[in-house]
């Protein structure tokens, strides 16, 4: 394995850009709860940094969805191979990502989650890319905007190798 990894986003720089989001969240969740939706399993080490960060009480539960399979690009095909433990409804909901790209996976996404009556609903992603959109989403908290490069690290990986890197890394695969 000879894949070649070069630092796009330092670990340090993560962790101070968590730190930010968490306190933002943290202000305007004051006097709430957030109960946030972890996506699997890219989101993973996100989840548990910004939920660690975060002061007000939270409450976790787990989604697995899928457009990837092994490749490098979306497929484009939503599925969900887990769905949550717990009821939405009356929830402040924070639907943690560790990327967004295309934006299909999570449109579709928050249009079932809607349905499920929270009392509101938020967006927060450690990396966008949205020159790769193709579905509208709003996204309430962004760490970094990315070019269009394919990353790895920080729970993002390449066919299943590499989440565990503490810095996210753009990745350029042995052919």
């Amino acid at each position: 394995m000879s894949d070649k990894i070069s630092v796009l986003i330092s670990e340090d720089k993560v962790n101070q850009k968590i730190e930010e989001i968490a306190a933002q969240i943290s202000k305007e969740y004051e006097g709430k709860s957030v109960h946030l939706i972890c996506i699997l399993k890219g989101s993973v080490f996100f989840s548990c940094e910004l939920a660690k960060r975060i002061t007000v009480p939270v409450t976790l539960d787990f989604m697995s969805v899928s457009s990837y399979g092994d490749d490098t690009k979306s497929s484009g095909v939503v599925k969900i191979i887990k769905d949550l433990d717990e009821p939405l409804e009356g929830k402040d909901v924070l639907i943690v990502e560790d990327i967004i790209d295309s934006g299909r996976t999570l449109s579709y996404l928050i249009e079932i989650l809607k349905k499920r009556n929270p009392a509101s609903m938020k967006l927060c992603t450690l990396l966008d890319k949205p020159e790769r959109r193709v579905k509208k989403v709003d996204v309430d908290y962004t760490c970094f905007n990315i070019p269009d490069e394919f990353v790895v690290g920080y729970g993002l990986d390449y066919a299943q190798k590499y989440r565990n890197l503490p810095y996210i890394g753009v990745i350029e695969p042995e052919v």
